[in-house]
């Protein structure tokens, strides 16, 4: 394990994560990071030359509809559901004073 996490690095998280950490969970949290940093310099480590950057694994498209502009006024069907409408609109009980 190259990268060595200490316990001030360790207590800072917790206080960030607002955790309460027990003496076993704080040493568990500074092996699994220790192995995760690991991980990462071993990625860096890749060759990545002539890989194009990504944003996704799979190719990703538009899934959104055209914007259709219908032009009928339903504000009176709309209003039909209300349980009490005043001047095209509807009422609604107070939430503050």
């Amino acid at each position: 394990m190259n990268n060595i996490i200490s316990d001030e690095t360790i207590e800072y998280v917790g206080i960030l994560a607002k955790l309460e950490l027990s003496e076993e969970e704080k040493e568990a949290a500074k092996s699994d990071m220790g192995r995760m940093l690991d991980y990462i310099d071993m990625l860096g480590e890749l060759d990545t030359e002539g890989v194009e950057p990504m944003s996704h694994a799979f190719p990703v498209q538009n899934v959104f509809r055209e914007d259709v502009v219908t032009g009928t006024d339903i504000r009176d069907r709309i209003l039909a559901n209300a349980p009490e409408e005043k001047d095209g609109m509807f009422v609604v009980p107070k939430t503050f004073d």
